[in-house]
């Protein structure tokens, strides 16, 4: 993928204060904490602080993550879609419950820890 936003680079090596894009050009905030499990290699998301709207923290999940770049992080999403990310929150909602499944959900799991990261629970 050809981005104007510099190299591609690790989420290894993304760092806070990186600009955020959507897919469409527009800003919408800034990295603020980015999650990943580095010893199993897996890069869950970011969390990010946004500047539309009301501001404050908004959860990416990693497939929404389009292209991570030396100058910016672009997003699958279009600016309209992006206003609809969810907050990061110490107690997630659940998104659909399943009987058979008794425990939390991948994504509960995510936004979790990105409570915990902004709250300095980790």
């Amino acid at each position: 993928m050809s981005d104007d936003r510099g190299g591609p680079i690790s989420y290894l090596t993304l760092e806070p204060g990186t600009p955020v894009l959507t897919s469409d050009g527009v800003e919408i905030g800034r990295v603020a904490h980015v999650l990943a499990d580095a010893d199993a290699d897996i890069f869950d998301g970011i969390v990010i602080d946004v500047s539309r709207g009301p501001g404050g923290h908004r959860f990416v999940d990693a497939p929404q993550v389009a292209h991570i770049a030396t100058d910016g992080v672009t997003l699958t999403l279009n600016a309209a879609a992006a206003e609809a990310l969810p907050e990061p929150s110490e107690n997630p909602a659940q998104m659909a419950a399943d009987p058979d499944e008794g425990h939390e959900g991948r994504l509960t799991r995510k936004l979790r820890r990105a409570w915990d990261m902004i709250s300095g629970n980790y």
